[in-house]
């Protein structure tokens, strides 16, 4: 065993640690050494998003000991920062495993701390513990969980107060006080209950009220109220308020897929708890097919992601990608508030660098404002902020299943996204039409764009070094051509600086710092490489467009672009 490794278990055997802990670390010792020095070899890191990892005992690992440290860092932080005001905070937690545990373990610290709590009763989706924070005026807010990662995960999302996650300075300074704590005997674990206050039916009332409000055409609802509805929470959060958001919309034929209608964070009837992922959909895809519904619609285990089936135009069930889910979303809600007459001369969208430019066209051609961030909703949610009081935000979203509905929410929120999909689809057929058949109509208007992405990961302890390493290769040689054509533009977030490749010329990218480089081509295709904050894995989205002339040939344009994303991933050896 490595000596720093083991100098740092021997704190943990010998320190002020339960003993189910100690009695772990000895069960290892003899059993699984190289388990054990995976969760001792480094500090798991309080990222910019906060913390996630494999639950279990160690520095590297998502338990109860490295929650409450970062509890209290996140605790000094808000008491420096606001002095003698009053500071509290909202806490919420999701369906998995340890998460209650979790988020009582954060509510006793922020507690003790002499930090105003308010912690929901029970499980309720991250969504809504944004909404809180801005209901109930907090100064900040934490979500215990994982979102989609797989059972052996937990994590800890820390909010700022406006309800969005933490942007500078905020992050870092928080992220320097997480890491001054040097141990767990500098955390406050308890003597604050009476601070802690329970949350439950009354802020639901509040935010089922609110997620109502952002409905364009109840009417259409009205004759359309017996829409054909499958719903799976796929085991997570989803459960306790999409149904009852459904019935506020109006809606009255919703069915639920049993088998992944309870909450359990084992999440048995899938491999990963992502409404992304063809197979995790499944179940709920054979019983949209067994009832010929109009739509269905899945939710990951804390409600901030949602996927969407739908009927294509051979009459075939498919899933939507998150990209034109998201176009499907944006272009309702520019179309419907236009014809509705509630269109405002400064309404603004905001999409994200990795996300399908077919919005910036969809938006322009709208003559809505539409604003490009870093990836994350902590961006969309901080560029609300800046233009607050000059702009209208209608709505923000990314690729990866996420979308954003009004200003009353700073996150994604996949409770108000399922409601609109819904109104979408009662929209649609109300004109004979399905969301697909919609999807068509705009790729004749704006051109068939078409994403994909792909995730590497490398596991160990060398797995976030060889993402690093790969990411300086491509940042100081990029490739010269992709697919036989000439790569023509680098932009690079991490310095800040774009760059043409083929006069030399660069200028300044007015965003904050982030590692993330992106080559688009002669030809218009675009790949962006982006490592994860918090796991060794790096995402490559690609992004091709064609004109699309007709109805008749979707499928080939389809395939073609399908195609060509194949050669680029094969032309770049990403395989």
């Amino acid at each position: 065993m490595d000596a720093a490794i083991q100098e740092k278990i021997n704190v943990w055997v010998n320190g002020n640690y339960d003993q189910a802990t100690k009695d772990t670390i000895t069960r290892l010792q003899a059993e699984k050494p190289d388990e054990l020095a995976d969760a001792f070899y480094r500090n798991l890191e309080f990222g910019t998003g906060g913390l996630r990892g494999i639950m279990g005992v160690g520095t590297n690992r998502i338990n109860k000991y490295t929650i409450g440290m970062a509890t209290q860092g996140f605790a000094n932080y808000l008491k420096k920062t606001y002095g003698q005001q009053e500071i509290s905070v909202a806490i919420a937690h999701d369906s998995r495993n340890n998460s209650r545990f979790f988020a009582e373990t954060t509510s006793n610290v922020f507690a003790a701390n002499g930090i105003k709590v308010f912690l929901f009763a029970s499980m309720r989706p991250t969504p809504e513990l944004s909404f809180a924070i801005r209901y109930l005026n907090c100064k900040g807010g934490v979500v215990c969980t994982a979102s989609h990662n797989p059972k052996e995960y937990n994590g800890y999302k820390a909010y700022w107060d406006d309800g969005g996650q933490l942007v500078p300075p905020h992050d870092v300074n928080v992220i320097n006080e997480v890491e001054s704590i040097t141990g767990v005997n500098e955390v406050k674990w308890e003597g604050g209950s009476a601070n802690i206050t329970i949350l439950d039916k009354e802020m639901d009332t509040a935010y089922v009220t609110m997620v109502k409000g952002l409905s364009v055409y109840p009417e259409v609802i009205s004759k359309q109220h017996d829409l054909k509805i499958v719903y799976t929470p796929i085991h997570g959060t989803g459960i306790t308020l999409v149904p009852e958001v459904l019935k506020s919309f109006g809606f009255t034929n919703v069915t639920i897929v049993d088998e992944q209608a309870i909450p359990d964070g084992n999440f048995p009837t899938v491999v990963y708890p992502n409404p992304e992922e063809s197979e995790t959909m499944s179940i709920g895809l054979s019983k949209a097919k067994q009832m010929d519904a109009d739509i269905l619609l899945g939710t990951d285990p804390d409600a901030d992601r949602v996927g969407i089936g739908v009927k294509n135009h051979k009459g075939e069930w498919v899933l939507m990608n998150g990209n034109q889910t998201a176009v499907l979303a944006f272009s309702y809600m520019m179309e419907a508030r236009r014809a509705k007459g509630i269109a405002m001369p400064d309404d603004m969208v905001i999409t994200t660098i990795v996300t399908t430019e077919m919005i910036n066209a969809v938006a322009k051609e709208n003559k809505v404002a539409c604003y490009n961030v870093l990836t994350g909703f902590k961006w969309i949610a901080e560029k609300i902020k800046e233009l607050e009081g000059k702009k209208n935000y209608v709505i923000g979203g990314e690729e990866s299943f996420g979308l954003m509905i009004g200003n009353q929410v700073r996150d994604k929120d996949a409770v108000s996204a399922v409601a609109l999909m819904c109104e979408m689809a009662a929209y649609e057929k109300n004109q004979g039409r399905t969301l697909f058949d919609k999807m068509i109509d705009l790729y004749l208007q704006y051109g068939f764009y078409y994403e994909s992405l792909i995730s590497i990961t490398r596991k160990g302890m060398n797995g976030q070094k060889e993402i690093a390493d790969m990411m300086e290769g491509y940042r100081n040689n990029p490739p010269v051509t992709v697919c036989g054509s000439r790569v023509t533009t680098l932009l690079d977030y991490q310095l800040q600086k774009g760059t043409n490749l083929v006069t030399g010329e660069s200028w300044t990218i007015q965003l904050p710092r982030s590692n993330v480089l992106q080559f688009i081509t002669a030809d218009g295709s675009k790949i962006s490489a982006r490592p994860s904050g918090t796991e060794p894995k790096i995402k490559f989205y690609f992004s091709v467009h064609a004109p699309l002339e007709s109805k008749e040939v979707f499928d080939a344009t389809f395939a073609a672009l399908e195609n060509k994303i194949k050669a680029i991933i094969e032309d770049m050896n990403l395989k």
